[in-house]
């Protein structure tokens, strides 16, 4: 059948692959079909053109450019954290003084938030970090189980192999002999002629030519 590939290797029964110079020559005949080899189609010509940019977003594009042009990385702002007073110019502006206030409340419900979560987290954070151990352990299991069948599929599919390899290397050994003999026997059968024929005298070889003939 066409594609149809012929393993002719039956590495469970083959010998010699460990003798002196095999591995070179071996190693030696794939780097010459590596230089031989010049492909002469693109492979992925059937698929889109990859765009690397599908998943940026417009922060990643902007660290991008920084990384590019080598500029240091911004320091982090702690001006939201920070409470100061009007500035000098509007020390009496009861409109400033309004912001002032409204930022000093929005950082005093942050940090009540903040203290609200810490208290949350020495409530609950031990209980969902148990069950997010618990939760890994079981993925680990999981895995391990499908480990364990994948491995016993494949040492049942190398047992399968050497056996049929074994199988197959008994019938060899036994056409094998069985071509040795059949070699002998034509040997034998042609020494046995080129001895009769030397015995036979000039008229016998004359009469079997003729009866050849």
């Amino acid at each position: 059948m066409a594609g149809e590939v012929f393993v002719d290797a039956l590495p469970y029964i083959d010998q010699g692959y460990d003798e002196p110079g095999v591995r070179e020559s071996a190693l030696s005949l794939v780097e010459e079909e590596t230089r031989r080899y010049r492909p002469t189609k693109n492979y992925l010509e059937q698929l889109p053109p990859i765009n690397i940019n599908a998943f940026e977003t417009e922060l990643m594009k902007n660290e991008f450019e920084r990384l590019q042009q080598r500029l240091p990385m911004d320091t982090l702002s702690m001006k939201r954290y920070e409470l100061p007073p009007p500035p000098a110019a509007k020390i009496s502006d009861l409109s400033a003084w309004n912001e002032c206030v409204d930022n000093s409340m929005a950082q005093l419900d942050h940090q009540a938030t903040r203290i609200c979560n810490l208290e949350l987290m020495l409530e609950y954070g031990c209980e969902a970090w148990r069950a997010y151990i618990e939760l890994l352990m079981r993925c680990v299991s999981h895995s391990q189980k499908v480990l364990q069948s994948l491995r016993k599929e494949i040492q049942e599919i190398n047992w399968e192999r050497k056996h049929a390899q074994m199988k197959a290397g008994e019938k060899l050994k036994k056409l094998e002999v069985m071509w040795d003999e059949l070699v002998k026997k034509n040997y034998e059968i042609e020494q046995a002629c080129v001895e009769l024929e030397e015995k036979l005298t000039d008229e016998q070889k004359k009469k079997l030519e003729l009866l050849n003939s």
